[in-house]
């Protein structure tokens, strides 16, 4: 249905009031067809905002918005800043291990907020959190406020994370 609207809206041509629909609907629009209304990183700010489970988690469509994103930012190697985290909004979920660990506990606040996990996503954020080199600590020091922000990522934690956090 997105991919139908998006036709009958960009039947002539890409409107300028592009931003003001539907974030899901940018989804099914490509980044050059939207750098006519704006900048790259804006439409990928809007599309960090949509629903990317409209799109199968594997997708090649899905894929291609991630890497057509890494691209926009320019990010060099795996390591996402804060700032790019930002941009990326909800496209975090899509990343693999190798940007979970380089980025280091950069990401997790953001990993929370993520339906589900690859096992090689879930190992890496195990790595990162059981490394303690966090912005919350190692997990032998959080608090009920730590556990909150990470309530997403609860499930992926192992056995020994787990015993880690204090009653």
């Amino acid at each position: 249905q997105l991919s139908c609207l998006l036709r009958m809206v960009t039947l002539h041509g890409i409107p300028e009031d592009l931003d003001s629909y539907p974030k899901d609907l940018l989804l099914f629009l490509s980044p050059s067809d939207y750098a006519a209304t704006g900048s790259c990183s804006q439409y990928f700010i809007n599309v960090g905002e949509a629903n990317l489970d409209v799109l199968p988690r594997e997708s090649p469509q899905r894929k291609q918005l991630l890497l057509e994103a890494l691209a926009c930012l320019k990010i060099p190697g795996t390591q996402i800043n804060q700032e790019n985290a930002e941009i990326l909004g909800r496209l975090l979920c899509d990343l693999d291990g190798e940007y979970i660990r380089s980025s280091g506990g950069i990401l997790l606040k953001d990993l929370s907020q993520c339906e589900s996990f690859l096992p090689d996503q879930e190992e890496a954020i195990r790595d990162v959190i059981s490394s303690g080199n966090t912005t919350f600590g190692p997990p032998a020091a959080w608090s009920a406020f730590t556990l909150r922000e990470l309530t997403g990522l609860i499930p992926v934690f192992d056995h020994n994370i787990l015993q880690e956090i204090p009653k």
